[in-house]
């Protein structure tokens, strides 16, 4: 159920009140509103919601790399009664929705490592939405509130939870990581521990705080500082991000890396003072690496790979300094070849990454400050009953010039 007005409450008959379920006026106490010592459900009521108009869609894909759109879960009946809430839950109506490269992935390849797509599946993970139902149990949230999603479901026990690493949870059910259906959905229930405030800004900077949250994550364990010469290999949603975050933070010079040019257009648009690279079919990861530091004009101390292949990786290692260090913050094929050799001739430091935690309370501070903004990212918009065609926009993105897709939604 969601929290009441006055007014409502005013309605329940005193001996059932403390289960908050909607009585008539005048009520005899029927069996079916006495207080239950079993573990019940609170409801919703619709005197408290939103009205829910449209039915519950998801975009699914499958083993055989099929992609649609149909009806999904929770349905909008459960969604007005709030049956389907769970302790500790909200009703989010999801307005945007980011398309992630490992969307495509799951799409296209069926799997990203031990991750496999084995069933019907729900894409989607990088989403705000409006919060429109709200369990009793939940004291944080109220409906109405504007909220962007945290995709991470943890145990809160276990070892990593419990030290603040949550990304590493045992337990861990990532929405739309197989099995776990993902949020491309018009409503959602998910935890309020996991949903963030984002005020007045607007659904879609509030979807893209799930990519700049891997960017700052990144940034933090780098240890990125005021004045470092830093190289970042990528120049898609996820490096772009990054670009902003390193110049916000001071870093000086800054060069980025990608093999398309409209991509390394944007990197200058947003960040004017960056120094570019384009990365040339034929050109040897140590030519390459050269090149980079000759263009940084300072010895690279931190290079910040977000790509994730293999090659870029190794040239951002042929990059860096004596005692620098090689960030990988892109997620690429499950084995890989590195230069062994000039990682440990030139004590190079070669770390990883698995998603963020902690991140969200500071990804909002920024963009809603001024500090980050993110908006030119966005370079298409489709409706979520359109998001085929937003999923083949994104994987064309080559010919479409799409970096940043945002699917929208209606309730």
């Amino acid at each position: 159920m969601s929290r009441v007005s006055p007014a409502v409450r005013s309605l329940l008959c005193k001996p059932c009140s403390s289960q908050w379920r909607m009585t008539p006026a005048i009520c005899s106490s029927p069996a079916w509103l006495k207080p239950s010592h079993q573990s019940v459900r609170r409801l919703a009521t619709p005197a408290a919601m939103p009205s829910a108009s449209k039915e519950n869609i998801g975009v699914y894909c499958n083993p055989t790399h099929d992609l649609w759109v149909k009806e999904s879960g929770p349905s909008v009946d459960e969604v007005r009664s709030g049956q389907a809430l769970k302790e500790g839950e909200v009703t989010i109506a999801i307005k945007s929705t980011g398309i992630c490269g490992s969307d495509i992935h799951f799409w296209k390849h069926g799997r990203i490592g031990p991750m496999v797509v084995e069933h019907d599946h729900i894409l989607g993970h990088e989403s705000a939405g409006e919060v429109i139902a709200v369990h009793p149990s939940v004291k944080t949230l109220e409906v109405g509130d504007r909220v962007a999603v945290e995709p991470s479901q943890i145990c809160n026990k276990c070892e990593p939870c419990l030290t603040g690493r949550y990304n590493g949870c045992l337990e861990m059910r990532f929405m739309s990581t197989p099995p776990v259906d993902g949020l491309l959905r018009r409503y959602v229930n998910h935890s309020a521990i996991c949903c963030h405030k984002i005020g007045d800004m607007s659904y879609e900077d509030g979807a893209m705080l799930e990519p700049l949250s891997v960017s700052l994550a990144g940034m933090a364990r780098a240890n990125i500082s005021l004045g470092d010469p830093i190289l970042i290999c990528g120049a898609g949603p996820i490096g772009l991000m990054t670009l902003l975050g390193c110049a916000a933070a001071g870093a000086e010079p800054i060069v980025i890396t990608d093999i398309d040019q409209g991509r390394l257009d944007m990197a200058k648009k947003i960040c004017p003072r960056v120094k570019t690279y384009k990365v040339q079919a034929g050109v040897s990861m140590e030519d390459a690496g050269a090149q980079i530091s000759e263009l940084a004009g300072a010895p690279l101390a931190t290079a910040l790979e977000c790509s994730g292949v293999e090659s870029s990786i190794a040239a951002a290692i042929y990059s860096v300094k004596f005692g620098g260090k090689v960030f990988v913050i892109g997620v690429g094929k499950p084995d890989m070849q590195f230069p062994f050799m000039r990682l440990s001739t030139q004590e190079i430091d070669l770390q990883f990454q698995y998603r963020y935690a902690n991140t969200w309370p500071r990804a909002i501070r920024l963009v809603q400050s001024g500090v980050i903004n993110m908006k030119d990212l966005v370079t298409h918009r489709f409706s979520l009953e359109d998001a085929v065609k937003a999923f083949e926009t994104t994987a064309s993105s080559a010919k479409t010039g799409a970096i940043k897709v945002l699917i929208q939604s209606e309730i």
